[in-house]
C-alpha cells in the first residue's frame, strides 16, 4: 500500500503522531548506521541475524587494504581504477576477496592497521601487508628479500592494538568510539590468507623438492601464531589455503615450464604440486588445532580449488586469456587495459576485482570449505545464534 494511503487511514491525534515518530526514528537509525560505516551492503545486513562484531585479517597482498601503501609508498594509478576510481592501497583494480567477505557480513571494509588517514577500527583491523610471509624475515629461504612485516610481526601489532584499545575503554576515554569493544575480540572473525610468498621465495631460489622440505617448518610457524591468538581470546578462524601459484602469469611467463611440466591448462605443474603439498600440511594442522583448542571453530577454505576452477573454465565465466594479465604485459605497469573485467589476473600476480568477486561468490555456499558451511550459516554456528 502507498505510504500516502497509509497516512490517510491513520486516526487523528495521538495515533498520527506515533506513526510519524516511528518513521523518523527508523529513518534516523538507518542514517546513523550508514554514517558510522556499519553497512557496506544493506541488504545483507538486514537479511541475516548473524553479526560478527569485527574482523581481524592477517595476510599478504591478496588481502592488504593499505598497509604497504601507507608505509613504503603509495600505490599509483591505474591501481584502483575499476571500483574506487583511484588507488586505494590495494594491489588490484578494485576490491579484494576480504572486501567482498566483509560486505557479505554487513561490515565495512577493513582499515589497514598501519594507515593513519581516514581509518576506523570499530569493526576490526587489517594487519595484512603485501610481500609478507609466514616465516620470519631472517629465515634462510627468504634471504631478507621480502617484506619485514611477517606474520609474527602482524601478531605483535594485533596484541598491541588489543591492549591499547582495551585501555581506552577501561579509562573511559572519548577516543574509544573508533575502536572495538573489549568483549568483541572473542566474538570476532579471524581470517588468514598467507603463504604464497613463502612458496614464491622457495621456488625462485631452490628446487621444488627442497622447498617441500621447508613446508612443515613454515606451517609450524603458522600454528604458533594461531595458538597465540587463541591465548588472546580468538575463537573463530577462517583460514584460506594457498592458490595455484603455478598458474600465475608471472611464473608462466618468467619461468616457462617444459612441455612435460605443463598441465592441461598451461600452468607450471611442479609449482602447483608445491602449493598442494603446502595445503595438505596446512589442512592437517588446522584439523589438529580444532581438536586441540577448546571452544573454537575453524573453517579451512580451499582457495586452490576455487581459483583453479576459475582459470580452467575462464571462457565459460566470461574471462579471456586466463593466463594473461591486464597491466604490465609489455613491462609497463602505468597503463590500464581497456577492459579489466575480461581478465582474471591484474598484474601477473594479483587478481582483478572481477576475479576476486567471482572467487568470493563461490565461497558463499560452503562447497569449498571444511566443514561445508555457507558463510552466513557458519557465522550463526560460530556465535550460537
Amino acid at each position: 500500500m502507498d505510504w500516502r494511503r497509509r497516512l490517510a487511514n491513520l486516526s487523528r491525534g495521538v495515533s498520527w503522531i506515533v506513526a510519524i515518530g516511528s518513521l523518523l526514528v527508523g529513518t534516523f537509525s538507518i542514517l546513523m548506521m550508514v554514517r558510522r560505516g556499519r553497512i557496506s551492503n544493506l541488504y545483507d545486513a538486514q537479511s541475516s541475524s548473524c553479526q560478527f562484531p569485527a574482523i581481524y585479517n592477517f595476510g599478504d597482498s591478496n588481502s592488504d587494504t593499505g598497509a604497504v601503501s601507507a608505509v613504503f609508498g603509495r600505490v599509483h594509478p591505474p591501481f584502483g581504477m575499476t571500483y574506487f576510481h583511484k588507488p586505494s592501497g590495494r594491489y588490484s583494480d578494485g576490491r579484494l576477496i576480504i572486501d567482498f567477505l566483509a560486505e557479505r557480513l554487513g561490515l565495512p571494509y577493513l582499515s589497514a592497521y598501519l594507515d593513519s588517514i581516514g581509518t576506523n577500527f570499530q569493526h576490526g583491523a587489517n594487519f595484512a601487508a603485501s610481500g609478507s610471509t609466514i616465516q620470519p624475515a631472517d629465515a634462510l629461504m627468504l634471504n631478507r628479500t621480502f617484506n619485514p612485516l611477517t606474520l609474527n610481526v602482524q601478531l605483535s601489532q594485533f596484541e598491541q592494538f588489543k591492549d591499547r584499545s582495551t585501555d581506552l575503554y577501561r579509562e573511559g576515554s572519548d577516543s574509544k568510539d573508533g575502536f572495538p569493544r573489549p568483549e568483541d575480540y572473542k566474538r570476532a572473525l579471524y581470517i588468514f590468507d598467507i603463504g604464497q610468498n613463502d612458496l614464491h621465495a622457495g621456488i625462485t631460489s631452490m628446487k621444488e623438492e627442497q622447498v617441500k622440505t621447508y613446508i612443515p617448518t613454515i606451517i609450524n610457524e603458522f600454528v604458533s601464531v594461531v595458538e597465540k591468538l587463541y591465548q588472546q581470546g580468538a575463537r573463530t578462524f577462517w583460514i584460506h589455503n594457498t592458490g595455484p601459484i603455478g598458474c600465475l602469469p608471472f611464473f608462466v611467463k618468467n619461468y616457462p615450464p617444459t612441455p612435460e611440466n605443463t598441465d592441461q591448462i598451461g600452468c607450471v605443474r611442479s609449482y602447483n604440486n608445491v602449493a598442494q603439498e603446502f595445503n595438505k600440511n596446512l589442512k592437517d594442522k588446522v584439523s589438529q588445532l580444532q581438536k586441540q583448542l577448546q571452544d573454537t571453530s575453524f573453517v579451512y577454505v580451499d582457495m586452490y580449488s576455487v581459483k583453479y576452477s576459475l582459470i580452467s573454465q575462464a571462457n565459460k565465466h566470461g574471462f579471456t586469456d586466463p593466463l594473461g594479465q591486464c597491466i604490465g604485459q609489455d613491462g609497463d605497469f602505468s597503463r590500464g587495459c581497456a577492459n579489466p573485467l575480461e581478465y582474471i589476473s591484474w598484474d601477473g600476480v594479483h587478481y582483478t576485482e572481477a576475479g576476486n568477486k567471482w572467487i568470493a561468490n563461490r565461497l558463499q555456499d560452503g562447497s569449498f570449505s571444511a566443514p561445508k558451511l555457507p558463510l552466513m550459516k557458519a557465522c550463526e554456528a560460530f556465535l550460537g545464534s
